[in-house]
């Protein structure tokens, strides 16, 4: 059995709120939901912390409170969704949860790495601009590497599996995934199918 379906691990992102008061945690939750809207209206890179005050309909002094520019509100628009892909891996269902095989898991969660980044790639994006190698030293990245060092470990105890989980991350960089779909043209499928490529190259899977 798993270590991951016997102990769970401390997510990075989840849990990781200080206890607030009924009403900043209504505030917090209108900010966020008004920030996604306009995301999904008009684009990250346009989002501003006025606009997303009056889309939530509380002060421009509340949102700057909490989040404190737009680079925080940015993180936290991400930790959101962060935090339910990381339940889905850690204690969902199989193949990405426990209870598949570990090469199953491991196709899953590339696969499912690869939506959850492509949601958000303009928010990911904003994140990266602001600081290009920040991602690695990331709560998520951590979690999402050691997922895969297990997962390495399990299929071939021999394999350098921290090696191994760097080049299996690299593809799903931000700017690489924008730069394929944008310029290149790739669909979700056609990248979905380079990594079964690769992790058959690289002996992880039966393909």
């Amino acid at each position: 059995m798993s270590t991951m379906s016997t102990r769970r691990i401390p997510l990075p992102l989840a849990g990781q709120e200080p206890v607030e008061r009924a009403d900043a945690a209504r505030n917090r939750r209108k900010i966020l939901e008004a920030a996604t809207r306009l995301v999904e209206a008009n684009g990250a890179g346009s989002i501003s912390l006025d606009e997303v005050a009056r889309a939530a309909c509380v002060g421009v002094g509340t949102v700057y409170r909490r989040f404190g520019d737009r680079a925080g509100l940015v993180g936290a628009l991400v930790d959101e969704r962060e935090k339910q892909f990381q339940l889905a891996f850690i204690d969902g269902p199989p193949p990405l949860g426990p209870g598949a095989p570990p090469a199953e898991r491991l196709r899953a969660f590339l696969h499912g790495l690869l939506d959850h980044l492509s949601e958000q790639v303009d928010l990911f994006l904003l994140r990266e601009k602001s600081a290009p190698t920040a991602r690695y030293g990331s709560g998520p990245f951590r979690l999402w590497h050691h997922h895969l060092v297990m997962l390495i470990g399990q299929i071939r105890p021999e394999a350098d599996a921290h090696y191994l989980a760097d080049a299996l991350l690299a593809p799903l960089t931000p700017s690489l995934l924008d730069h394929q779909r944008r310029v290149s043209g790739f669909t979700t499928e056609r990248i979905k199918a380079g990594l079964d490529q690769l992790i058959g190259w690289s002996r992880l899977t039966g393909g």
